[in-house]
């Protein structure tokens, strides 16, 4: 069983906080080592809005480290032309806050300890900023920036169908959050997260899903996924297929009606009915108005009708001319 024993000297070992946190790793002959903050992790730190975010900020430093520890957290200023704003800060063992600081704090309690990172319980957009950890204890001082983003979740996406969902029509699938911090990708997949069928295609990123031809293969449940970089939602559109109804008793009787109002060259036109002779003038109402149709008696000749009586003749009676008076031979005789 071994134990940990170091045969350095005393000038080679030291009992403060090391670059990682551990106290007993040694210094090599000659080499002063200062103060050095330890945090890694990336530059920009993307949190959804009404989570906790803790920004670290660990440090370790030297035996030539002598002097007053002291720590601040300030926002950096877009502007270079614009000073810092101071939020928190830690000196002669006593902790302080600036202005407004949001609810943000260190994240433990004695942040002399070699961790000074910052906590905030509740993000909101005004937490988007860029954030500096500045550590000094004379004369070893270093800093660290990061960049805090305070994105939206997507909202519950609303999915729909349009088109009709008939056998060999085309339709499209729409999927579409009212909510969230962009840039939102949309993504559809079949059933329950399985490929999509080739026929389908969606164009863009957030596009609909397009079917050219609807086939009865392609029905089923699809769910679509909105997401972002801090959250995602998702909803589910069933798809039916239905078979076109069948054309051909439509169109047998269209056929067979068309037949029966056709007029046959060998058909023999309709007779009269005596009713119709006799009448001579018939009418009947139309909307709007009122029409009468008169019809002629049939014109039959026979002997008797060439042939006048003497009772159905006219008798003309002789006009009567005055006598013409004459001034020589008088009234003519």
């Amino acid at each position: 069983m071994s134990s940990r024993l170091s045969t350095d000297s005393p000038a080679q070992r030291h009992k403060e906080p090391g670059p990682y946190g551990d106290p007993w790793l040694p210094v090599p002959p000659g080499l002063c080592r200062g103060l050095l903050l330890t945090s890694g992790g990336p530059q920009t730190v993307r949190r959804a809005e009404g989570e906790a975010v803790t920004l670290g900020c660990t440090y370790a430093w030297g035996p030539s480290d002598s002097g007053d520890l002291d720590i601040e957290w300030s926002l950096v200023s877009p502007d270079a032309t614009v000073k810092d704003q101071m939020l928190l800060s830690y000196s002669h063992g006593m902790k302080y806050f600036h202005g407004v600081t949001d609810g943000g704090d260190f994240s433990t309690a004695d942040p002399s300890q070699g961790d000074a990172s910052l906590s905030i319980p509740v993000l909101s957009p005004a937490h988007a900023a860029t954030y500096q950890c500045k550590v000094k204890k004379s004369p070893g001082v270093d800093m660290r920036k990061v960049t805090l983003v305070v994105m939206e979740k997507p909202s519950v996406p609303k999915c729909w169908i349009e088109g009709p969902d008939t056998v060999g029509e085309a339709l499209s699938m729409h999927c579409q959050s009212s909510a969230g911090s962009a840039p939102l990708r949309y993504a559809w997949s079949r059933g329950r997260g399985g490929p999509l069928p080739t026929a389908l295609t969606q164009t863009g990123g957030s596009g609909p899903l397009v079917i050219g031809n609807l086939s009865l293969g392609l029905a089923g449940s699809y769910l679509c996924t909105v997401s972002n970089d801090v959250g995602e939602g998702s909803c589910r559109v069933h798809l039916v297929a239905n078979k076109p109804p069948s054309r051909a008793g439509v169109v047998v009787g269209t056929v067979e009606k068309d037949f029966s109002n056709d007029i046959r060259e060998d058909a023999l036109a309709p007779v009269s009915r005596p009713g119709s002779r006799s009448t001579n003038r018939s009418s009947s109402r139309a909307p709007g108005g009122r029409f009468s149709q008169v019809s002629r008696p049939e014109a039959l000749f026979t002997e008797d009708m060439l042939h006048i009586p003497p009772s159905q003749t006219t008798s003309r009676t002789p006009r009567h001319t005055p006598d013409r008076y004459d001034s020589e031979d008088g009234y003519v005789v």
